[in-house]
């Protein structure tokens, strides 16, 4: 009778460890949320009332999950994620430099699903995804009301197998494109052009197809030594999506003689401005592409760029995302992303929702894209080749 007793008080108490466990988590989620969040007023609702609200409903990590979710979407911010173990790990490979899937960056718009901007060279990029393409439907499984996590991990999957998006294109009917994943290896620069085309001997080109690998912004400094007899650059941030804060101050820093790169300001309205140190890479010219697939991270360099003079900004206004993420490792091995800061240009323009203005705007039109003819870089190069004459009258 009394091993008995044991046995029923050990399954006891594992069950209320395991309880414990999974209410610790969302307690975890709801602390940090409470404490970082970037809206003090958490969307202008009463945020103590979470706190216990699934108290007596969460009894397995897959409920703890579940009722995290429902608390974040409160906050209606796409940005601001809980992301379980799986989904975790490989936010953290694509850091590290690799992920599996179909290469695109997807986020949330007027409540639809749309794709931001496909990875160079990469399945979606290959099967003729677009910036701005809204997908309707992943496996026939409709993405309305989808979260942007949900829909991550039903489009990624194993290196080999295929997954269906029904896509809807502005002026072309909706059409499924059936891809087959792959290990993308997220190489961020590629001095690559596109179609064969002939740039100036002069000018250098440098594409930037993300900020998300660590080493970004050390690998574009890379590709200019590899380019150093060349006059002007030409820096290509058309359909890159983002990534590391870091990145895009790494990379403004190398580019300015000084000023400021970009100021962030948190939930208590506490501002902080981050300059230039004065210790540049390069002098000469710049030039910065970008359209609507550019955000987050390429919007703050472009910001720095234009508010500074130092480069001229040529293409199409670009995504608008003018929020900082922290990730936030949490227990089980699962992960948080927390909107903690927005961002302001150095002239203190808030572009989130409205994007970046370019210096000079150069639309591609639906011949330019069917003829593979790249009206923006021609435009750029020929904007180049007049700002190259006027440092070499400098000089002289």
């Amino acid at each position: 009778m009394k091993k008995i007793f044991l046995i029923l008080t050990a399954l006891i108490l594992c069950t209320n460890f395991a309880y414990a466990e999974v209410n610790s988590l969302y307690d975890q989620v709801w602390k940090l949320v409470n404490t970082k969040y970037v809206d003090k007023t958490n969307n202008k609702q009463n945020w103590e009332r979470w706190r216990y609200k699934y108290d007596n409903a969460i009894k397995t990590p897959e409920d703890s999950y579940l009722a995290i979710e429902t608390m974040l979407a409160s906050l209606n911010d796409p940005y601001t994620k809980f992301l379980d173990p799986k989904e975790f790990e490989e936010e953290t490979s694509s850091i590290k430099g690799s992920l599996k899937g179909i290469g695109v960056q997807i986020g949330i718009d007027n409540g639809k699903l749309v794709i931001i901007a496909p990875i160079e060279d990469t399945p979606g990029e290959k099967a003729g995804l677009k910036a701005e393409d809204e997908i309707l439907s992943i496996d026939g499984k409709s993405t309305k009301g989808i979260k942007i996590d949900a829909a991550a991990d039903q489009i990624r999957g194993e290196e080999g197998t295929y997954v269906e998006l029904l896509i809807r294109r502005k002026n072309e009917p909706d059409k499924v494109y059936r891809i087959q994943r792959a290990e993308i290896e997220l190489k961020s620069v590629s001095t690559k052009l596109a179609n064969d085309y002939k740039l100036d001997p002069q000018i250098g080109y440098i594409r930037l197809s993300s900020f998300i690998s660590k080493n970004a912004a050390y690998d574009v400094l890379k590709a200019i030594d590899s380019q150093k007899d060349k006059k002007g650059y030409i820096l290509d941030l058309r359909l890159n999506p983002g990534g590391l804060l870091s990145n895009a101050i790494v990379l403004s820093d190398a580019f300015l003689p000084g000023g400021v790169i970009v100021s962030t300001v948190d939930r208590d309205g506490y501002k902080d401005v981050m300059k230039a140190s004065r210790r540049y890479y390069t002098d000469k010219p710049l030039i910065v592409l970008i359209n609507k697939g550019s955000a987050s991270a390429s919007e703050i360099f472009s910001g720095a760029m234009k508010d500074n003079k130092r480069a001229l900004i040529v293409g199409e206004k670009s995504f608008g995302k003018g929020l900082v993420q922290e990730v936030n490792r949490l227990q089980s091995g699962a992960g948080i992303n927390i909107t903690v800061q927005r961002y302001l240009t150095p002239s203190g323009t808030d572009i989130h929702k409205k994007g970046i203005e370019p210096d000079v705007v150069v639309e591609l039109s639906e011949d330019d894209i069917k003829n593979k003819h790249d009206s923006q870089l021609i435009k750029a190069e020929e904007l180049m080749k007049e700002m190259i004459k006027i440092s070499e009258s400098r000089v002289k």
